[in-house]
Protein backbone atom coordinates (compact mmCIF):
# COMPACT_ATOMS: atom_id res chain seq x y z
CA UNK A 1 0.00 0.00 0.00
CA UNK A 2 2.99 2.59 1.21
CA UNK A 3 4.49 1.65 -2.73
CA UNK A 4 0.80 2.17 -4.28
CA UNK A 5 0.52 5.38 -2.71
CA UNK A 6 4.02 6.50 -3.32
CA UNK A 7 3.50 5.46 -6.68
CA UNK A 8 0.00 8.24 -6.62
CA UNK A 9 2.08 10.73 -5.14
CA UNK A 10 4.79 10.71 -7.89
CA UNK A 11 1.54 10.62 -10.69
CA UNK A 12 -0.07 13.25 -9.18
CA UNK A 13 3.04 14.91 -8.59
CA UNK A 14 4.19 14.41 -12.45
CA UNK A 15 0.92 15.38 -13.77
CA UNK A 16 0.97 18.72 -11.69
CA UNK A 17 3.95 19.55 -12.78
CA UNK A 18 3.07 19.27 -16.44
CA UNK A 19 0.18 21.24 -16.13
CA UNK A 20 2.37 24.32 -14.59
CA UNK A 21 5.00 23.86 -17.60
CA UNK A 22 1.90 23.80 -20.29
CA UNK A 23 0.15 27.16 -18.28
CA UNK A 24 3.96 28.95 -18.45
CA UNK A 25 3.94 27.80 -22.21
CA UNK A 26 0.72 29.30 -23.14
CA UNK A 27 1.60 32.39 -21.06
CA UNK A 28 4.48 32.82 -22.82
CA UNK A 29 2.94 31.73 -26.11
CA UNK A 30 0.36 34.24 -25.68
CA UNK A 31 0.26 37.59 -27.80
CA UNK A 32 0.45 40.78 -25.99
CA UNK A 33 -2.31 43.02 -26.34
CA UNK A 34 -1.23 46.05 -29.23
CA UNK A 35 -0.46 49.49 -27.82
CA UNK A 36 -2.01 52.46 -29.89
CA UNK A 37 0.71 54.54 -31.47
CA UNK A 38 -0.09 57.80 -29.67
CA UNK A 39 -0.06 56.10 -26.13
CA UNK A 40 2.72 54.94 -27.29
CA UNK A 41 4.54 58.67 -27.86
CA UNK A 42 2.85 59.85 -24.29
CA UNK A 43 4.28 57.31 -22.74
CA UNK A 44 7.97 57.27 -24.38
CA UNK A 45 10.09 60.16 -22.40
CA UNK A 46 12.12 61.08 -25.27
CA UNK A 47 9.03 61.99 -27.52
CA UNK A 48 8.15 64.46 -24.82
CA UNK A 49 11.12 66.14 -23.64
CA UNK A 50 12.89 66.76 -26.76
CA UNK A 51 10.62 69.80 -28.00
CA UNK A 52 10.19 71.30 -24.40
CA UNK A 53 14.02 71.43 -24.22
CA UNK A 54 14.56 73.34 -27.48
CA UNK A 55 11.68 75.46 -26.61
CA UNK A 56 13.46 76.39 -23.24
CA UNK A 57 17.28 76.58 -24.99
CA UNK A 58 15.96 78.99 -27.55
CA UNK A 59 13.45 81.25 -24.91
CA UNK A 60 16.74 81.65 -23.11
CA UNK A 61 19.14 82.48 -25.61
CA UNK A 62 16.80 84.94 -26.78
CA UNK A 63 15.01 86.37 -23.67
CA UNK A 64 17.25 88.35 -22.54
CA UNK A 65 18.97 90.06 -25.73
CA UNK A 66 14.65 91.08 -26.48
CA UNK A 67 14.16 92.39 -22.84
CA UNK A 68 17.25 94.20 -23.03
CA UNK A 69 16.72 95.41 -26.02
CA UNK A 70 12.99 96.26 -25.68
CA UNK A 71 14.50 98.21 -21.93
CA UNK A 72 16.86 100.24 -24.10
CA UNK A 73 14.47 101.82 -26.61
CA UNK A 74 12.30 102.54 -23.75
CA UNK A 75 14.52 104.74 -21.89
CA UNK A 76 15.72 106.60 -25.13
CA UNK A 77 12.06 107.01 -26.54
CA UNK A 78 11.50 108.40 -22.82
CA UNK A 79 14.68 110.70 -22.81
CA UNK A 80 13.65 111.55 -26.81
CA UNK A 81 10.53 112.65 -25.22
CA UNK A 82 11.45 115.33 -23.00
CA UNK A 83 12.49 117.61 -25.80
CA UNK A 84 9.98 120.45 -26.60
CA UNK A 85 11.24 120.71 -30.59
CA UNK A 86 9.71 116.81 -30.81
CA UNK A 87 5.90 118.01 -29.62
CA UNK A 88 3.66 117.87 -32.48
CA UNK A 89 3.58 120.88 -34.73
CA UNK A 90 6.09 122.46 -32.60
CA UNK A 91 9.18 122.60 -35.15
CA UNK A 92 6.86 123.36 -38.13
CA UNK A 93 5.56 126.05 -36.07
CA UNK A 94 9.11 127.53 -35.06
CA UNK A 95 10.12 127.28 -38.70
CA UNK A 96 7.19 129.47 -40.07
CA UNK A 97 7.78 131.33 -37.71
CA UNK A 98 11.55 132.34 -38.47
CA UNK A 99 10.80 132.59 -42.86
CA UNK A 100 8.24 135.12 -42.00
CA UNK A 101 11.35 136.90 -40.46
CA UNK A 102 13.10 136.50 -43.87
CA UNK A 103 13.05 139.46 -46.28
CA UNK A 104 13.28 137.84 -49.86
CA UNK A 105 14.47 140.78 -51.42
CA UNK A 106 16.91 141.34 -49.58
CA UNK A 107 17.64 138.28 -48.05
CA UNK A 108 17.07 135.70 -50.73
CA UNK A 109 14.38 132.95 -50.48
CA UNK A 110 14.97 130.36 -47.79
CA UNK A 111 16.73 127.01 -49.49
CA UNK A 112 17.26 124.71 -46.69
CA UNK A 113 16.30 124.48 -43.24
CA UNK A 114 18.27 122.52 -39.83
CA UNK A 115 17.74 121.78 -36.99
CA UNK A 116 21.50 122.00 -35.26
CA UNK A 117 23.74 122.08 -32.03
CA UNK A 118 25.83 125.11 -31.26
CA UNK A 119 29.43 123.99 -29.49
CA UNK A 120 30.91 127.51 -28.16
CA UNK A 121 34.80 127.98 -27.21
CA UNK A 122 33.89 126.84 -23.73
CA UNK A 123 32.40 123.24 -25.59
CA UNK A 124 28.85 124.35 -24.28
CA UNK A 125 25.75 122.57 -26.35
CA UNK A 126 23.21 124.95 -27.22
CA UNK A 127 19.89 124.37 -29.56
CA UNK A 128 19.86 126.23 -33.03
CA UNK A 129 17.85 126.53 -36.01
CA UNK A 130 19.94 126.55 -39.12
CA UNK A 131 18.77 128.76 -42.12
CA UNK A 132 20.49 128.52 -45.77
CA UNK A 133 18.82 131.44 -47.70
CA UNK A 134 20.29 133.12 -51.33
CA UNK A 135 22.53 135.46 -49.59
CA UNK A 136 22.75 134.80 -45.73
CA UNK A 137 23.76 132.08 -42.90
CA UNK A 138 20.65 132.75 -40.33
CA UNK A 139 21.90 130.82 -36.97
CA UNK A 140 19.11 130.85 -34.52
CA UNK A 141 17.56 130.80 -30.88
CA UNK A 142 14.46 129.91 -30.49
CA UNK A 143 12.61 128.84 -27.39
CA UNK A 144 10.44 125.62 -28.29
CA UNK A 145 8.79 126.51 -24.98
CA UNK A 146 7.02 129.45 -25.25
CA UNK A 147 7.37 129.53 -29.34
CA UNK A 148 9.37 132.26 -29.35
CA UNK A 149 12.66 133.48 -31.33
CA UNK A 150 14.75 135.17 -29.40
CA UNK A 151 18.20 135.83 -31.35
CA UNK A 152 19.02 135.85 -34.75
CA UNK A 153 22.95 135.14 -35.96
CA UNK A 154 23.00 136.78 -39.68
CA UNK A 155 26.19 135.79 -41.41
CA UNK A 156 26.21 136.82 -45.38
CA UNK A 157 27.20 133.69 -47.53
CA UNK A 158 29.64 135.38 -49.15
CA UNK A 159 31.69 135.87 -46.34
CA UNK A 160 31.81 132.45 -45.31
CA UNK A 161 35.59 131.63 -46.87
CA UNK A 162 36.53 128.48 -45.36
CA UNK A 163 34.83 125.17 -44.19
CA UNK A 164 36.17 122.54 -41.87
CA UNK A 165 34.44 119.11 -41.23
CA UNK A 166 35.88 116.15 -39.01
CA UNK A 167 36.12 114.29 -35.52
CA UNK A 168 36.08 116.95 -32.04
CA UNK A 169 39.60 117.40 -30.49
CA UNK A 170 41.05 119.24 -27.14
CA UNK A 171 44.54 120.62 -26.41
CA UNK A 172 46.86 117.22 -24.65
CA UNK A 173 46.20 118.76 -20.91
CA UNK A 174 42.68 119.13 -21.36
CA UNK A 175 40.50 117.20 -19.09
CA UNK A 176 37.33 117.66 -21.39
CA UNK A 177 36.80 114.72 -24.33
CA UNK A 178 33.63 114.80 -26.83
CA UNK A 179 32.59 112.12 -29.47
CA UNK A 180 31.19 112.19 -32.89
CA UNK A 181 32.02 115.12 -35.65
CA UNK A 182 30.76 118.95 -37.07
CA UNK A 183 31.29 121.52 -38.89
CA UNK A 184 33.24 124.77 -38.21
CA UNK A 185 32.68 127.74 -40.75
CA UNK A 186 34.98 130.79 -40.69
CA UNK A 187 34.16 134.10 -42.23
CA UNK A 188 37.13 136.10 -41.24
CA UNK A 189 40.07 133.73 -41.96
CA UNK A 190 42.55 136.73 -40.91
CA UNK A 191 41.14 137.55 -37.71
CA UNK A 192 42.01 135.77 -34.59
CA UNK A 193 39.97 135.62 -31.20
CA UNK A 194 41.52 138.00 -28.41
CA UNK A 195 43.24 136.71 -25.12
CA UNK A 196 39.92 138.23 -23.15
CA UNK A 197 37.64 136.37 -25.53
CA UNK A 198 39.19 133.03 -25.30
CA UNK A 199 38.58 133.20 -21.45
CA UNK A 200 35.69 134.69 -21.23
CA UNK A 201 32.52 131.94 -21.28
CA UNK A 202 30.37 134.60 -22.58
CA UNK A 203 32.16 136.25 -25.44
CA UNK A 204 30.49 136.21 -29.02
CA UNK A 205 33.24 138.10 -30.52
CA UNK A 206 34.38 135.17 -32.53
CA UNK A 207 35.24 134.62 -36.23
CA UNK A 208 33.67 131.55 -36.70
CA UNK A 209 31.01 128.82 -35.51
CA UNK A 210 30.69 125.43 -34.51
CA UNK A 211 27.80 123.26 -35.57
CA UNK A 212 27.06 119.32 -34.48
CA UNK A 213 24.45 117.00 -34.17
CA UNK A 214 21.25 117.70 -32.43
CA UNK A 215 20.09 114.83 -29.71
CA UNK A 216 16.89 113.95 -31.86
CA UNK A 217 18.44 113.10 -35.05
CA UNK A 218 17.58 109.50 -34.72
CA UNK A 219 13.71 110.18 -33.67
CA UNK A 220 12.23 109.67 -36.95
CA UNK A 221 13.05 109.94 -40.94
CA UNK A 222 12.21 113.65 -41.45
CA UNK A 223 14.65 114.85 -38.45
CA UNK A 224 17.27 112.75 -39.53
CA UNK A 225 17.20 114.56 -42.88
CA UNK A 226 17.19 117.90 -41.21
CA UNK A 227 19.66 116.80 -38.43
CA UNK A 228 22.29 115.72 -41.47
CA UNK A 229 25.62 117.68 -40.78
CA UNK A 230 27.06 116.03 -43.86
CA UNK A 231 24.54 117.41 -46.08
CA UNK A 232 24.07 120.44 -44.59
CA UNK A 233 27.80 121.21 -45.28
CA UNK A 234 27.44 120.17 -48.96
CA UNK A 235 24.55 122.45 -49.53
CA UNK A 236 26.16 125.27 -47.49
CA UNK A 237 29.41 125.21 -49.81
CA UNK A 238 27.39 125.34 -52.76
CA UNK A 239 25.36 127.99 -51.63
CA UNK A 240 28.37 130.39 -50.70
CA UNK A 241 30.28 129.52 -53.78
CA UNK A 242 27.41 130.76 -55.40
CA UNK A 243 27.12 133.87 -53.29
CA UNK A 244 31.02 134.61 -53.50
CA UNK A 245 30.45 134.57 -57.90
CA UNK A 246 27.62 136.71 -57.69
CA UNK A 247 28.12 139.46 -54.65
CA UNK A 248 32.17 139.19 -54.64
CA UNK A 249 33.91 140.72 -51.52
CA UNK A 250 36.72 143.46 -52.43
CA UNK A 251 39.63 142.68 -50.55
CA UNK A 252 39.04 139.29 -50.11
CA UNK A 253 39.56 136.23 -51.90
CA UNK A 254 36.79 134.09 -53.51
CA UNK A 255 35.86 130.59 -53.04
CA UNK A 256 35.40 128.53 -50.00
CA UNK A 257 37.89 126.33 -48.46
CA UNK A 258 36.79 123.41 -47.58
CA UNK A 259 38.93 121.44 -44.91
CA UNK A 260 38.80 117.54 -43.63
CA UNK A 261 40.30 117.77 -40.34
CA UNK A 262 40.12 117.58 -36.42
CA UNK A 263 38.19 120.12 -35.38
CA UNK A 264 39.78 121.99 -32.03
CA UNK A 265 38.17 123.34 -28.82
CA UNK A 266 40.37 124.97 -26.68
CA UNK A 267 39.30 124.41 -23.40
CA UNK A 268 40.86 122.83 -20.74
CA UNK A 269 38.87 122.20 -17.82
CA UNK A 270 35.23 123.11 -18.25
CA UNK A 271 33.36 122.11 -15.41
CA UNK A 272 30.02 123.73 -16.33
CA UNK A 273 30.20 122.81 -19.59
CA UNK A 274 30.25 119.20 -18.37
CA UNK A 275 27.22 119.71 -16.15
CA UNK A 276 25.65 121.90 -18.56
CA UNK A 277 26.18 119.22 -21.20
CA UNK A 278 25.24 115.93 -19.32
CA UNK A 279 21.77 117.66 -18.38
CA UNK A 280 21.41 119.48 -21.56
CA UNK A 281 20.99 122.86 -20.56
CA UNK A 282 21.35 124.02 -24.11
CA UNK A 283 18.13 122.30 -24.82
CA UNK A 284 14.62 123.36 -24.37
CA UNK A 285 13.45 120.22 -22.42
CA UNK A 286 10.78 119.08 -19.62
CA UNK A 287 12.34 119.20 -16.47
CA UNK A 288 9.53 117.05 -14.09
CA UNK A 289 7.02 120.00 -13.68
CA UNK A 290 9.18 123.02 -15.05
CA UNK A 291 10.70 123.71 -18.48
CA UNK A 292 13.73 125.11 -18.72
Amino acid sequence: MKSGINRMSEKEEGSFKAVQLDQSTAESTKPEPEVPQAHKNEADPASIQAPETVERSSDTVSSPAAQGGRWTSTVEQFKLKRFFVLRPGTLDHAIEDIKAMVNPKDDGDVQSVWLMAEIDHWNNEKERLVLITEKLLLICKYDFIMLNCEQIHRVPLNFIDRITYGAFSFPPRSLLKREGEGVRLFWDRLREPSFAARWNPFSVDYPYTTLTYHPVRNANDKLSRICEIHTFREQLTAAAQKAHAQNPVPGKANGVLVLNQPILIEAYVGIMSVIGNQNKLGYCLARGNVGF
